[in-house]
This record gives C-alpha cells, sequence and structure tokens, in this order.
C-alpha cells in the first residue's frame, strides 16, 4: 500500500517530534547527571564532624588521647579520607603509646603496637594531602619511636626513612618546630654511634649507619626552641645535646629554664621530671 502525500507529511512530522521530545529527554538526563556530580563534587563537609572534631580537641588538652581517637575515628567513618583526622590520630596514637608505663606488663609490645598504629594513620595522612609538613612529620615522630624499641638492625633501616621524612617535613613548612625537634634528636643519635660500632654494624647488618653530628643537633633543636619557645621537650633535647657536648654551663641553664614552663601536653609532666634529674646529676659539672 502506497502512503498518500498527506499522509506522509504527517507521518514525517509526528517522527520529527517524537525525535525532539526524546533527545530533549535525553539532554535532560545528562544534565541531571552532571548536576548530580556537581554536586558530589562541591559538597560541603558534614556539619557533624566539627562537632567531632571540638570533642576530640577538648579530650586531647585534657590529656585523654584516647577519647580523643574515639571521636576522631567517627569523622573517618564519615569521611574516611579526612586529613586532618587521619594526622590527628597518628598524634593520639603516638601520645597514647608514650602514656603506658614502660614498667608495664608487656608494656613494650603495648607501646609498639600504638607506634605502628600511629605510622598507619600517617602514612594514609600523606595520601591524603601529599603537601601538609603534618602527615610527614608524623611519620618521623612515630618511626622514630618504633625505633626506639626495634633491634639495631631495624633501627639502622629506619633511620634512612625518618631523616627523609623530617626533611620534607620542614621544606613543605620551614616553621614547623616540632620538625626541627625531631631532626635534632636523630643527629644527636646518629652522632652517638662511635666509629667502632659503625664498623660493626657495618660488618654484621650489611649496610652504613647514616651519619649526623652534635653540632646539627643543636642546630636544628635551637631552631626548634626559638620556633617553640614554650614546649619542654625542645629544650630537654637540646640539654641533652649539650650534655653530649660537654657543655654543661648551657645544659643547666636549659634545664633550669624548663621549670617556668606550663605543662601543654600528656608528656610534659614526665619531661619535667627528667629534666630535674639530669640536672641534679650534672650540677657539679
Amino acid at each position: 500500500m502506497i502512503m498518500q502525500p498527506a499522509i506522509l507529511l504527517k507521518t514525517l512530522i509526528l517522527a520529527l517530534l517524537l525525535l525532539v521530545i526524546q533527545r530533549g529527554n535525553a539532554h535532560s538526563a545528562e544534565d541531571n547527571l552532571a548536576e548530580d556530580k556537581r554536586l558530589v563534587c562541591c559538597r560541603q563537609p558534614n556539619p557533624d564532624t566539627a562537632e567531632l572534631f571540638k570533642n576530640a580537641e577538648r579530650y586531647y588538652k585534657q590529656f585523654k588521647p584516647k577519647e580523643a581517637a574515639a571521636e576522631l575515628e567517627k569523622v573517618l567513618q564519615l569521611e574516611p579520607e579526612n586529613f586532618e583526622a587521619l594526622a590527628k590520630l597518628a598524634r593520639a596514637h603516638i601520645d597514647i603509646g608514650d602514656m603506658i608505663p614502660q614498667t608495664a606488663s608487656d608494656g613494650q609490645e603495648k607501646r609498639m603496637k600504638e607506634y605502628k598504629t600511629a605510622e598507619g594513620y600517617a602514612r594514609k595522612a600523606i595520601a591524603a594531602n601529599p603537601n601538609s609538613t603534618w602527615g610527614y612529620f608524623y611519620v618521623a615522630a612515630s618511626l622514630g619511636n618504633v625505633a626506639m624499641l626495634s633491634s639495631v638492625g631495624t633501627q639502622i633501616d629506619l633511620a634512612g626513612e625518618i631523616r627523609g621524612a623530617v626533611e620534607k617535613a620542614i621544606a613543605l613548612d620551614p616553621q614547623n618546630g616540632f620538625a626541627y625537634c625531631v631532626y635534632g634528636i636523630w643527629h644527636r643519635k646518629m652522632a652517638e654511634i662511635g666509629k667502632t660500632k659503625r664498623m660493626f654494624a657495618s660488618l654484621v647488618y650489611g649496610r652504613a649507619v647514616p651519619a649526623g653530628t652534635l653540632e646539627k643537633s643543636v642546630e636544628y633543636l635551637k631552631k626548634a626552641v626559638m620556633l617553640n619557645p614554650t614546649v619542654i621537650v625542645s629544650r630537654l633535647e637540646l640539654a641533652k645535646s649539650y650534655v653530649a657536648m660537654e657543655n654543661w654551663p648551657l645544659a643547666r641553664t636549659i634545664l633550669a629554664s624548663i621549670r617556668e614552663l606550663p605543662i601543654q601536653f600528656s608528656d610534659d609532666a614526665s619531661h619535667k621530671q627528667k629534666a630535674e634529674v639530669l640536672l641534679q646529676e650534672i650540677k657539679e659539672r
């Protein structure tokens, strides 16, 4: 059957209308999808996280790192890649480890577990924001604590990684006084390894021990004190480096200055006690 011209024209018009409607619907679907993507991209942070961070900081200032960590874990449930939560969880677990008494049963194992947990969070923080000083700082700090509880071979293995992390932290923020403190300690620890021990380590473990100097240790720790003049641990570590150099007057001056500093962190009371003990030990030197 051959369709009449009038009927054919009406059919073509109807087909064109249907095509326009279909294309219009398709564009609407694409537009809606694009809008959804923009909403996902630009969505504001969950308002609940602000309250959780506030709670965590309050607990931290009360020297309750476990409670602070619990609040930060809730943030990660809402935002698994939240950089601030990851970095502060690394900080909290370092503090939890520091607060475990060395005399406690299996205390070393418990402390090691906390420091390695801190390392894990610090590495996740770097992945979330590789341009922040704090992820690298907490990698260096956590690994430094792990090294203190590890075998000599492990300490040698970690020394280079600790240096790399702390140097990156300083490069990203030259005003990070805490990073300078870690680097100052690192240099003293490396400098305290004598030539004989270095040769022995090279023979036994098949790798060289990184070099450090007491002069660099003092330089970095003085920088740490300058940037954070009320942080007790920086002054205590600077005094230890002066003791290592047998600069007794400067060591005593630094140790005495700690008495007037406020308690700000969970381990400050312990650091004050250590400063007094060391001051008594060198008072006649």
